[in-house]
């Protein structure tokens, strides 16, 4: 059998490899890989967050996509296909003297038997388009899943721009001043909101009634491109799907953009899930092996799950957890927060390395980068990748995940608050609106998984060098879901004091 043939094979080229990044559960995955091609039978592996982010497990599917007899989609971003297209594929078919062809780009060519790497936007696009040009049947693997759900929201969001309805009054001439006047309308109303750091706005009832009425004097078959996707999506059947609808703001510009897309996408997934089997990977996606909210979410059934523990050995963090420190949504939390940073960064002054501060709240970033920056200076800097040695960087939650390979990693990360999804961001507020309408747990299912992904990957390089971790969120303390944030963070040595030598003796080891 191909699982066999597969751990042999790989099992002889890991034992050959002189200081080949070790990882415990190449064999089992790759197994795992193996079979799903065989039985035609969709898994989701969850590798742990640390090997996500180091992305060692990848030589295990690649070595099964390898071996497999037929052909192979492997749906995986620009950077990792430069990586498996210079480093994974070329090593394993030296090894396995295997000439299977490689191919990339966003076409199966015919009678095609060998490897497609293909970015996630440009699978997505052909399988949620009418004329899918992918075969049924191919194999997919789909590396990094913990962003599937962006990716596919992102790919069904039709928006309006502001030089579209120039285009609409080209096309539609005798309908220009209806659409000159809905244009003013819509831009009275959109500013009148009050300034918001997301500058983003759920469309009110008010400007909903403008679109429906412009729509109402526009023939579908006139409408530029721009507009007859937006009006697919925008038009009310008697029964319609849960949307999102918001505006974005250019407030110098006196601009604004209308976006539009649907909240739930297991129906609109399901079907592409049943064209052919597809193993998922993903680095932390839930605490349970089953990951029933993620599979629930994304609509995917008899799925074959499996989750790799973190080794306590040598991934163990040590956590700071203090007590009595004011709640984040209290007026005293934000001085203390300040103090305290203060404080571990002296502390950490004789450790040499880099210090990374987390703030998910936009105006209080601003705030801590100008204290800080009055005392240390230059060192500090705000969301740039160009860092001293020993560099402070402060920055938000999306800007770290998406340059922390490319950072050294800190010896110190420090939290303000959890990352869970701010009800201020309008767009959270819709989701959270459309959980509670549908009677179900928001914050269960939407914001705690959320965070917990978000956490997870943040602290991921620092279980490589078992680094220190500063939660300074009270909340993990004193509320019930604090025994869940834990868990995720395990494994951990948990420590609720500061010591002095807390960073030579991190510096020793």
């Amino acid at each position: 059998m191909i699982e066999a043939e597969v751990h042999l094979s790989l099992h002889n080229f890991l034992r050959s490899q002189a200081g080949f990044p070790s990882w415990p559960h190449h064999l089992t995955m790759a197994r795992l890989v193996a079979r799903a091609l065989r039985l035609g039978r969709s898994a989701l592996i969850q590798v742990g967050a640390t090997c996500g982010y180091q992305g060692r497990y990848r030589t295990s599917f690649v070595a099964s996509a390898l071996m497999w007899h037929g052909p192979v989609i492997i749906v995986a971003s620009e950077a990792v296909q430069q990586r498996l297209l210079k480093i994974e594929i070329p090593r394993l078919q030296q090894w396995f003297q295997i000439n299977k062809p490689i191919r990339t780009g966003d076409v199966v060519p015919d009678e095609f038997q060998g490897l497609l790497l293909i970015s996630p936007e440009a699978w997505l696009k052909a399988q949620l388009s009418f004329n899918n040009v992918f075969p049924q049947g191919i194999p997919t693997i789909i590396d990094g899943v913990d962003d599937l759900e962006d990716w596919v929201r992102h790919q069904l969001t039709v928006s309006l721009q502001p030089h579209d309805w120039d285009e609409l009054m080209l096309a539609c001439p005798k309908q220009a001043d209806a659409i000159r006047e809905a244009r003013v309308e819509l831009t009275r109303e959109v500013f009148q909101h009050p300034a918001n750091p997301y500058e983003c706005y759920l469309i009110s009832p008010q400007q909903t009634e403008i679109l429906q009425r412009l729509y109402s004097t526009l023939h579908p078959t006139t409408l530029p491109d721009a507009w007859k996707n937006f009006y697919h999506l925008f038009k009310l059947p008697s029964s319609p799907p849960p949307l999102l609808l918001w505006t974005t703001i250019a407030r110098r510009q006196g601009l604004f953009s209308l976006h539009c897309a649907p909240i739930e996408l297991n129906k609109i997934l399901s079907p592409i899930w049943q064209r052919q089997p597809v193993v998922l990977i993903g680095s932390a996606l839930e605490a349970e092996t089953e990951a029933p909210i993620f599979l629930s979410r994304l609509g995917l059934e008899d799925v074959t799950c499996l989750k790799f523990s973190p080794d306590p050995q040598t991934e163990a963090i040590q956590l700071y957890l203090p007590y009595k420190l004011p709640l984040p949504n209290t007026p005293e939390f934000q001085a203390a927060f300040i103090h305290k940073v203060r404080t571990l960064v002296c502390l950490s002054a004789t450790s040499p390395g880099l210090l990374v501060i987390l703030v998910g709240d936009v105006p209080m970033k601003a705030q801590v980068a100008a204290v800080l920056a009055s005392e240390f200076g230059s060192r500090v800097q705000v969301e740039k990748t160009c860092l001293d040695e020993n560099g402070i960087l402060i920055s938000g939650w999306q800007f770290w995940r998406e340059h922390q390979s490319v950072l050294p990693a800190p010896q110190l990360l420090i939290i303000a608050t959890l990352p869970l999804p701010s009800l201020e961001n309008p767009l959270v507020a819709g989701m959270v609106a459309h959980y509670k309408q549908s009677h179900q747990d928001w914050f269960r299912f939407y914001l705690l998984p959320t965070a917990l992904n978000e956490l997870q990957r943040a602290i991921a390089p620092l279980r490589e060098s078992q680094g220190i971790v500063a939660l300074l969120d009270s909340r993990v303390v004193y509320r019930s879901y604090g025994t869940q944030i834990l868990a995720a963070l395990s494994p951990l040595a948990r420590i609720n004091y500061l010591d002095p030598n807390l960073f030579s003796a991190n510096d020793d080891s």
